[in-house]
């Protein structure tokens, strides 16, 4: 079994089953019934964990089509990063208030889709949560809750509403000096789609590309069958919730049950409302089962904003999106079309 990611402070709540295999930072694993082998690399890509994985003919091939994976999502790095201060989305930010810049329609359209899903959340998505002050700190310093109005002060500065497409020009414009905007929320489960479509394109029939929580899985595994994910208890990472099949499918699970603070008896986490500056509460982990990785990554952070009632009423609204809840209690909720596979109780 090859755990894909480490927990961290958003630790990704699924493991990935191959027949088999077991993966490290260079792995093969062969099927003696097909002639195929899986490939898959571990490496630091956007600032996190990377698990790339592909099915093919040898190593040659294998090696081939993981460098091109990496190569892609480091191709789009280079677009969306906020700290990197010769990319498009930095000049944004620094013409807030200013100017508009021109982009690339690669760019443009990221944007274009990321405000669709800002409007479809009421604003519970918001790339623009980039503005917000960081006065929630989880590293045991803050000790008593801020004032009301440091909080409402926090996000004056968000708002998909103020940033300003300009279709004809390509160009996007922040409308408030002091406005950024951010892909944290988005961005890997886009370079995830992408580098999945680039391996499709070059003949890769099967694979597995997992940023960090953000999945894109497409294809079987070499003896025919499909990849499986295990829901995993995120009050005890040893104990599996239930197991899943995906098959041509995106999968992203966010858990902020490691980052969270104690105030008057109340836990607050670290995952933030952009609309009221307050931490989001009741969800522990949520994952999200739709087709692109980009929408399920957008789709997970909604949730734990909406809380676990609105969000699954949401979810429930939409075409070809399910999602798995474990609330506070940690108890499972789920979208009205999931079948989970029976829940195990033992350890895996």
């Amino acid at each position: 079994m090859l755990r894909l990611k480490q927990a961290t402070s958003s630790a990704i709540l699924f493991f990935l089953v191959v027949s088999g295999y077991s993966g490290g930072l260079n792995s093969t694993f062969r099927d003696n019934t097909s002639n195929l082998e899986v490939y898959q690399r571990t490496l630091k890509l956007m600032g996190s964990r990377f698990d790339l994985t592909v099915v093919a003919e040898n190593q040659k091939k294998g090696d081939e089509y993981l460098d091109m994976a990496i190569s892609e999502i480091s191709r789009i790095e280079k677009i969306i990063s906020s700290w990197d201060s010769q990319s498009q989305t930095s000049a944004i930010n620094r013409n807030a208030g200013v100017s508009p810049v021109k982009v690339d329609s690669e760019l443009f359209q990221l944007i274009e889709r990321a405000l669709k899903i800002s409007k479809l959340t009421q604003g519970a998505f918001d790339i623009s949560y980039a503005s917000m002050d960081r006065i929630w700190k989880f590293d045991g310093s803050v000790t008593e809750m801020p004032q009301a109005e440091v909080i409402k002060q926090s996000v004056s500065k968000v708002g998909y509403q103020n940033i300003i497409l300009n279709h004809k020009e390509q160009t996007v414009f922040l409308k408030n000096k002091g406005m950024k905007i951010g892909f944290g929320a988005i961005g890997k489960g886009y370079a995830a789609d992408k580098a999945k479509k680039l391996l499709v394109k070059h003949g890769v029939t099967s694979g597995i590309i997992n940023a960090s929580g953000d999945l894109n899985a497409w294809g079987t595994q070499p003896d025919g069958k499909d990849w499986m994910v295990a829901i995993v208890n995120p009050l005890n990472k040893s104990k599996v919730f239930s197991w899943l099949p995906i098959k041509d499918q995106a999968v992203v699970t966010s858990g902020n049950y490691e980052k969270y603070i104690i105030l008057n008896g109340e836990r607050y986490t670290h995952i933030i409302d952009p609309r009221t500056g307050y931490p989001s509460k009741g969800i522990l982990s949520a994952t999200i089962f739709t087709k692109n990785a980009e929408l399920a990554d957008a789709l997970a952070t909604s949730i734990f904003v909406m809380g676990v009632e609105t969000g699954l009423d949401f979810v429930n609204q939409l075409k070809g999106v399910e999602c798995i809840i474990v609330d506070e209690n940690n108890k499972i909720i789920t979208s009205k079309n999931i079948a989970l596979k029976e829940i195990e109780t033992q350890s895996r």
